[in-house]
């Protein structure tokens, strides 16, 4: 007779094993060597503290670096450094584009500008819980005041196919439209009182300075808007 055998012990089941974390895309791309060549070539544009670049500076450097520069690799470091989050930063700042110089010689369209800090949150919005719309609107009412265009010209300027930013960006004219209203009507309220500002300052709990600003504000877009 035959004895049974004994039960073996159940075999541990195999657990899978977590994912090994992937590395930020960012880090693992490799700098393009040509971004160090212009790094130490042209400093003043690609140096630590990048600035916005003229157009027609693909060319620019092209005939300023002549053997040094080749054209197919220069045109994909460039294209690299341009979608970087620093660039975009930089852009969304509203600063001028710069020459060769390092020397301002036209401004940034607005256009630019408003897609650079649209660009610029949505890589930081997604690093992070913090809600940065606020942040984002104030940027927004800050630039939309910069371009000098009546609110709907700048809202069909940079409009997008994403709805969600075109939500944000209307949220952020309704701000400065809002804001707007209340220092034109602080300036009526000044201007019917006869005070001197330090007196109308104190009589609403302003500080002066702030109260001088709102007023010269306010008194300047209308100076525009009656023009």
């Amino acid at each position: 007779m035959t004895t049974p055998s004994a039960p073996q012990p159940a075999r541990p089941r195999r657990t899978a094993r977590p994912a090994a974390p992937r590395n930020d895309a960012r880090a693992a791309v490799r700098q393009h060597p040509v971004l160090d060549q212009l790094a130490q070539l042209v400093p003043a544009l690609f140096g630590e503290t990048p600035k916005p670049l003229k157009r027609g500076i693909f060319q620019d450097l092209l005939d300023a670096h002549p053997g040094v520069l080749e054209s197919e690799g220069l045109k994909a470091a460039l294209a690299l450094h341009t979608r970087s989050t620093r660039y975009l930063s930089v852009v969304a700042s509203g600063q001028p584009r710069h020459d060769l110089a390092g020397q301002p010689v036209e401004a940034l369209a607005p256009e630019h500008v408003h897609h650079a800090l649209i660009e610029v949150f949505r890589r930081r919005q997604g690093r992070t819980p913090e809600d940065l719309r606020p942040k984002l609107r104030q940027r927004i009412v800050q630039a939309f005041k910069a371009s000098g265009l009546g609110r709907e010209a700048y809202a069909t300027l940079v409009a997008s196919r994403d709805e969600a930013a075109n939500a944000i960006t209307q949220e952020a004219l309704d701000e400065a439209a809002g804001r707007a209203a209340r220092d034109e009507a602080l300036l009526r309220a000044f201007d019917a009182s006869g005070k001197t500002v330090e007196a109308f300052a104190d009589m609403y709990g302003m500080p002066a300075q702030e109260a001088r600003r709102t007023l010269e504000r306010a008194r300047a877009r209308q100076t525009t808007r009656d023009a």
